[in-house]
């Protein structure tokens, strides 16, 4: 190995506590890589848990940390056995690579070291847009949780709620994969633009209440009581959000629809070898989900546009002039 074993990272020393620090990376081992990360992307989900404080128990949780899932760069420096893997261009789910710092999920830096089987191939022409592929493939384990071969998979989603990145990417694979497209809730008029394919509608402005199949994208826990008497009887809601607080809701209207639940966990390799397929088929696209760009340099500035600006999808920090 003879890459430089520093990085420039994003690091939340606190809630609310964020700083580029620079960062020794441990030695690579003879099966893992270096990465050189060109984008990456801010989660408002998981993300703005870390940011705010409020992320539930939950393992390697702890202060200072480097966030971030949603890592794309070229590989520059390899171990001898995954040498065949230089220069490829990758997606990188996080590491854990900085010493006493904690990597969760420790995609935010300009260089990263991982083990080779975690870095993901991405095609060159998918840019910055391959920050997407965790959430496309979070929409995709929602959708088939039992894995794509084994049809039908689903239920198919009659309702998604949230009209953001992740409910467009479940609306826009829902589209790919079954007959029928979902409808959307979005309350926000700044977000019911850009449907692919599908429907966008105000929550008030819809009385249907015999909804086979819900998905939640909206992470408001408060919302499942409302959800539940949507349902016909027999019906299920996928909470396919990630949510700060413990849920609850009233038994009678549940048991009265013999109501089922379903939790939609984190994706697999086989998520995201699925969507990488379709992306490559022209039946899925990424086109419109990143709104925001910023330097890395300018990190903090991008985390607060990320959380509190309502017209950010999703923010994406160029690291490709990072020092």
């Amino acid at each position: 190995m003879t890459t430089d074993l520093t990085t420039l990272a994003v690091v939340l020393d606190a809630p609310e506590r964020l700083a580029l620090r620079q960062l020794d990376l441990v030695a690579p081992g003879p099966d893992e890589l270096v990465v050189e990360v060109e984008w990456s992307g801010i989660s408002t989900g998981t993300e703005r848990l870390l940011w705010s404080g409020r992320m539930p128990t939950f393992p390697g949780m702890g202060y200072p940390l480097v966030p971030g899932y949603e890592s794309v760069g070229r590989v520059v420096d390899a171990g001898p056995a995954a040498a065949g893997r230089l220069g490829e261009r990758v997606f990188v789910p996080g590491a854990q690579c900085y010493g006493a710092v904690r990597g969760l999920f420790g995609g935010a830096a300009s260089r990263i070291v991982l083990p080779a089987a975690r870095a993901v191939a991405v095609d060159d022409a998918l840019g910055e847009r391959a920050v997407l592929l965790a959430l496309a493939a979070t929409a995709h384990h929602a959708l088939a949780p039992d894995g794509i071969e084994r049809r039908p998979f689903g239920p198919a989603p009659e309702l998604i709620v949230g009209h953001g990145v992740l409910g467009r990417l479940l609306a826009r694979l829902a589209c790919c994969l079954f007959e029928t497209p979902p409808l959307v809730w979005e309350s926000n008029p700044e977000r019911t633009g850009g449907a692919l394919g599908y429907q966008v509608v105000d929550p008030a402005a819809d009385a249907r209440r015999d909804y086979a199949s819900i998905y939640d994208v909206s992470g408001d826990g408060s919302l499942l009581d409302g959800l539940i008497g949507r349902l016909a009887r027999g019906g299920e809601v996928v909470l396919a959000g990630f949510y700060q607080a413990p849920l609850q809701f009233a038994f009678p209207p549940a048991f009265m629809r013999e109501a089922r639940l379903r939790v939609a966990a984190e994706w697999q390799r086989a998520d995201l070898e699925a969507v990488t397929r379709l992306l490559a088929d022209g039946r899925l696209s990424l086109d419109g989900l990143i709104t925001h760009r910023e330097r890395a340099a300018s990190a903090e500035r991008a985390y607060r546009t990320a959380f509190d600006d309502p017209a950010c999808l999703k923010m994406v920090l160029d690291w490709r002039s990072a020092s």
